[in-house]
This record gives structure tokens, C-alpha cells and sequence, in this order.
């Protein structure tokens, strides 16, 4: 069952949302309205609309779940053992080389094709 507090903390999340969507269309309207400023002003308004926005949705449940998450992937990519330089060289030569040789193979196969078909038709 949930607590109180978590059933209050989900009644006022549709309403930070309401307000993230709010915000991105005045970010969406002003940029429109104001066409005739210069760029930089507009993105700036933009941005700082954007963060205020990002402020607001980083509050809700879900917000908060998607920060947990990045903060678990994070510490998944630092547990990876990433390929050496050198290693990373002799995979791409080798991948290369196979495509290299099927795209020979492949050819050699279409231009048989190609000349036993041209003998029957012929």
C-alpha cells in the first residue's frame, strides 16, 4: 500500500508535468514570437527555459528514477575493460579484410551469374 506521501508526491507529479509542458511551449512560442531578435538571444531563452523545465521534470517520480538510472549506468561503463588501441587496430584490419574478401567472393559470384545467364538468353 502506498504511504501518504507517496500518494501526494504522485498527485502533484501531474502537475509538474502540466508545468514542463507549459514551459516548453512558451520556450516553443516565444522563440516563435520573437523571430525577429537575433538567434543568440532566442537560444539563450531557450536554454534557460529548457533547464527550468529540466528542473521541474527532474522532481517528479519519474525524474527521479531516470537519475538513479544514469547514476547506475554510469557506474556499469566504468566497470567495462575497454579494448587496448592495439587491439582495437587489428579487429577493424581483420573485419575489414572479411569484407573485403565477401565483397570479392560476391562479386565473382554475380559476374559467373551474370555471364551464364547472358549464354542461356543469348
Amino acid at each position: 500500500m502506498k504511504s501518504n506521501a507517496e500518494t501526494q508526491s504522485s498527485n502533484f507529479d501531474g502537475i509538474k508535468w502540466g508545468l514542463v509542458v507549459l514551459l516548453v511551449s512558451v520556450a516553443v512560442a516565444g522563440n516563435l514570437y520573437f523571430k525577429e531578435y537575433s538567434p543568440l538571444y532566442r537560444v539563450l531563452g531557450v536554454l534557460v527555459i529548457a533547464v527550468v523545465a529540466g528542473f521541474v521534470a527532474m522532481q517528479t517520480e519519474k525524474g527521479r528514477r531516470f537519475i538513479d538510472m544514469a547514476a547506475e549506468s554510469r557506474a556499469e561503463i566504468r566497470k567495462v575493460v575497454w579494448p587496448s588501441r592495439q587491439e582495437t587496430t587489428q579487429t577493424t584490419l581483420i573485419v575489414l579484410a572479411a569484407v573485403l574478401f565477401m565483397g570479392l567472393v560476391l562479386w565473382g559470384i554475380d559476374t559467373l551469374l551474370g555471364w551464364l545467364v547472358s549464354m542461356v538468353v543469348n
